[in-house]
Protein backbone atom coordinates (compact mmCIF):
# COMPACT_ATOMS: atom_id res chain seq x y z
CA UNK A 1 0.00 0.00 0.00
CA UNK A 2 1.15 3.50 -0.78
CA UNK A 3 1.63 6.15 1.92
CA UNK A 4 0.48 9.77 1.98
CA UNK A 5 2.03 12.31 4.32
CA UNK A 6 -0.74 14.62 5.52
CA UNK A 7 0.34 17.69 7.49
CA UNK A 8 -1.45 20.43 9.42
CA UNK A 9 -0.40 23.37 11.57
CA UNK A 10 -0.64 24.36 15.21
CA UNK A 11 -2.74 27.44 16.17
CA UNK A 12 -1.37 30.83 15.09
CA UNK A 13 -2.01 34.58 15.05
CA UNK A 14 -5.59 35.34 16.16
CA UNK A 15 -6.78 31.74 15.81
CA UNK A 16 -6.92 29.97 19.20
CA UNK A 17 -7.31 26.59 17.52
CA UNK A 18 -6.48 25.15 14.11
CA UNK A 19 -8.90 22.73 12.43
CA UNK A 20 -6.09 21.34 10.30
CA UNK A 21 -4.75 19.74 13.50
CA UNK A 22 -8.11 18.07 14.12
CA UNK A 23 -8.40 16.83 10.54
CA UNK A 24 -4.87 15.42 10.50
CA UNK A 25 -5.26 13.75 13.89
CA UNK A 26 -8.58 12.14 12.88
CA UNK A 27 -7.26 10.85 9.54
CA UNK A 28 -3.86 9.66 10.82
CA UNK A 29 -3.58 5.90 10.39
CA UNK A 30 -6.67 5.59 8.18
CA UNK A 31 -6.75 4.21 4.65
CA UNK A 32 -8.18 6.43 1.91
CA UNK A 33 -8.15 5.04 -1.61
CA UNK A 34 -4.74 3.50 -2.16
CA UNK A 35 -3.09 5.51 0.63
CA UNK A 36 -2.26 4.83 4.25
CA UNK A 37 -2.40 8.26 5.88
CA UNK A 38 0.55 9.40 7.99
CA UNK A 39 -0.48 12.58 9.83
CA UNK A 40 1.96 15.13 11.25
CA UNK A 41 1.58 18.60 12.79
CA UNK A 42 4.03 21.35 11.84
CA UNK A 43 5.03 24.38 13.86
CA UNK A 44 4.16 27.91 12.75
CA UNK A 45 7.81 28.83 12.52
CA UNK A 46 9.45 30.21 9.37
CA UNK A 47 12.84 28.78 10.30
CA UNK A 48 11.65 25.32 11.30
CA UNK A 49 8.48 24.32 9.43
CA UNK A 50 10.12 23.51 6.10
CA UNK A 51 12.80 21.43 7.79
CA UNK A 52 10.12 19.65 9.83
CA UNK A 53 8.27 18.72 6.64
CA UNK A 54 11.45 17.44 4.98
CA UNK A 55 12.31 15.49 8.13
CA UNK A 56 8.94 13.74 7.98
CA UNK A 57 9.40 13.02 4.27
CA UNK A 58 12.83 11.51 4.85
CA UNK A 59 11.58 9.40 7.74
CA UNK A 60 8.27 8.21 6.26
CA UNK A 61 9.28 7.99 2.57
CA UNK A 62 5.74 8.84 1.38
CA UNK A 63 4.42 8.39 -2.14
CA UNK A 64 2.56 11.71 -1.95
CA UNK A 65 2.41 14.80 0.26
CA UNK A 66 -0.66 16.89 1.01
CA UNK A 67 -0.24 19.80 3.41
CA UNK A 68 -3.24 21.55 4.93
CA UNK A 69 -3.52 25.12 6.12
CA UNK A 70 -6.24 27.25 7.66
CA UNK A 71 -7.54 30.10 5.54
CA UNK A 72 -9.57 31.95 8.16
CA UNK A 73 -12.17 33.97 6.29
CA UNK A 74 -12.47 31.77 3.21
CA UNK A 75 -15.70 29.87 2.69
CA UNK A 76 -14.34 27.43 0.07
CA UNK A 77 -11.74 24.67 0.01
CA UNK A 78 -8.92 25.96 -2.15
CA UNK A 79 -6.11 23.79 -3.56
CA UNK A 80 -3.14 26.03 -4.24
CA UNK A 81 -1.66 26.33 -7.72
CA UNK A 82 1.68 28.05 -7.02
CA UNK A 83 4.26 28.32 -4.23
CA UNK A 84 6.58 31.35 -4.32
CA UNK A 85 10.21 31.43 -3.20
CA UNK A 86 9.62 34.13 -0.62
CA UNK A 87 8.92 34.52 3.10
CA UNK A 88 6.93 37.57 4.14
CA UNK A 89 3.97 38.37 6.34
CA UNK A 90 2.81 38.48 9.92
CA UNK A 91 5.10 37.28 12.72
CA UNK A 92 5.23 33.52 13.26
CA UNK A 93 4.66 31.91 16.64
CA UNK A 94 8.24 32.71 17.64
CA UNK A 95 7.79 36.40 16.79
CA UNK A 96 9.97 36.17 13.67
CA UNK A 97 8.75 38.37 10.82
CA UNK A 98 10.77 37.99 7.60
CA UNK A 99 10.44 40.63 4.91
CA UNK A 100 11.09 39.70 1.28
CA UNK A 101 13.35 36.77 2.26
CA UNK A 102 13.95 33.85 -0.08
CA UNK A 103 13.14 30.34 1.07
CA UNK A 104 15.86 28.69 -1.04
CA UNK A 105 18.64 30.98 -2.29
CA UNK A 106 19.44 28.72 -5.24
CA UNK A 107 15.81 27.67 -5.80
CA UNK A 108 13.55 28.73 -8.68
CA UNK A 109 11.18 31.68 -8.20
CA UNK A 110 8.16 29.40 -7.93
CA UNK A 111 6.82 25.85 -8.19
CA UNK A 112 3.49 24.66 -9.53
CA UNK A 113 1.58 22.13 -7.45
CA UNK A 114 1.92 18.57 -8.70
CA UNK A 115 -1.47 17.58 -7.28
CA UNK A 116 -4.50 17.17 -9.61
CA UNK A 117 -5.97 20.43 -8.34
CA UNK A 118 -8.57 20.93 -11.10
CA UNK A 119 -9.95 17.43 -10.61
CA UNK A 120 -9.96 17.97 -6.84
CA UNK A 121 -12.09 21.09 -7.23
CA UNK A 122 -14.43 19.35 -9.67
CA UNK A 123 -15.00 16.44 -7.32
CA UNK A 124 -15.47 18.67 -4.29
CA UNK A 125 -18.14 20.70 -6.04
CA UNK A 126 -19.76 17.51 -7.38
CA UNK A 127 -20.32 16.30 -3.80
CA UNK A 128 -21.72 19.68 -2.75
CA UNK A 129 -18.64 21.22 -1.13
CA UNK A 130 -17.69 24.77 -2.22
CA UNK A 131 -14.23 24.78 -3.82
CA UNK A 132 -12.01 26.77 -6.16
CA UNK A 133 -8.39 26.83 -7.25
CA UNK A 134 -6.32 29.50 -5.50
CA UNK A 135 -3.52 30.86 -7.65
CA UNK A 136 -1.15 31.71 -4.81
CA UNK A 137 -0.44 30.20 -1.40
CA UNK A 138 0.55 33.68 -0.21
CA UNK A 139 3.91 34.27 1.46
CA UNK A 140 3.22 33.07 5.01
CA UNK A 141 3.83 29.63 6.52
CA UNK A 142 1.54 27.75 4.15
CA UNK A 143 3.52 28.93 1.15
CA UNK A 144 6.76 28.22 3.03
CA UNK A 145 5.81 24.58 3.56
CA UNK A 146 4.35 24.10 0.07
CA UNK A 147 7.55 25.42 -1.51
CA UNK A 148 9.75 23.25 0.73
CA UNK A 149 7.89 20.08 -0.24
CA UNK A 150 7.94 20.82 -3.96
CA UNK A 151 11.61 21.84 -3.87
CA UNK A 152 12.54 18.56 -2.15
CA UNK A 153 10.49 16.51 -4.60
CA UNK A 154 12.00 18.28 -7.60
CA UNK A 155 15.49 17.35 -6.38
CA UNK A 156 15.03 13.88 -4.95
CA UNK A 157 11.70 12.33 -6.03
CA UNK A 158 10.30 14.08 -9.12
CA UNK A 159 7.39 11.67 -9.49
CA UNK A 160 6.02 12.34 -6.01
CA UNK A 161 2.81 14.43 -6.03
CA UNK A 162 3.07 17.30 -3.58
CA UNK A 163 1.00 20.36 -2.83
CA UNK A 164 -1.20 22.36 -0.51
CA UNK A 165 -4.87 22.68 0.37
CA UNK A 166 -6.32 25.60 2.29
CA UNK A 167 -9.46 24.81 4.29
CA UNK A 168 -12.00 27.13 5.96
CA UNK A 169 -12.39 27.43 9.69
CA UNK A 170 -14.45 24.91 11.62
CA UNK A 171 -17.69 26.06 13.26
CA UNK A 172 -15.96 25.76 16.63
CA UNK A 173 -13.18 28.12 15.59
CA UNK A 174 -15.62 30.50 13.85
CA UNK A 175 -17.62 30.84 17.07
CA UNK A 176 -14.47 31.46 19.14
CA UNK A 177 -13.07 33.96 16.65
CA UNK A 178 -16.33 35.77 16.00
CA UNK A 179 -15.52 37.29 12.60
CA UNK A 180 -15.01 34.42 10.15
CA UNK A 181 -17.25 31.85 8.45
CA UNK A 182 -17.02 28.18 9.39
CA UNK A 183 -17.78 24.68 8.21
CA UNK A 184 -18.82 21.62 10.24
CA UNK A 185 -15.72 19.58 11.07
CA UNK A 186 -17.28 16.52 9.41
CA UNK A 187 -17.51 18.45 6.13
CA UNK A 188 -13.87 19.54 6.40
CA UNK A 189 -12.92 15.90 6.91
CA UNK A 190 -15.05 14.85 3.96
CA UNK A 191 -13.42 17.47 1.74
CA UNK A 192 -9.90 16.36 2.57
CA UNK A 193 -10.90 12.73 2.01
CA UNK A 194 -12.34 13.62 -1.40
CA UNK A 195 -9.07 15.31 -2.37
CA UNK A 196 -7.03 12.28 -1.29
CA UNK A 197 -9.39 9.92 -3.15
CA UNK A 198 -8.95 12.07 -6.25
CA UNK A 199 -5.18 11.83 -5.94
CA UNK A 200 -5.46 8.07 -5.41
CA UNK A 201 -7.48 7.66 -8.59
Amino acid sequence: MKKLLLTGFEPFLSFPMNPTMQVVEKLDGSVIGDYLICGKILSVNFNASGEELIGHINKENPDAVLSLGLAGGRYKMTPERVALNVKDGEPDNEGHQPIDETIEVAGPPAYFSTLPIREMVNRLTNVGLPAAISNSAGTYLCNNVMYAGLHWAAQYKPGMPSGFLHIPASFELAVQHGKIPGWPLDELLKGVQVCIETLSD
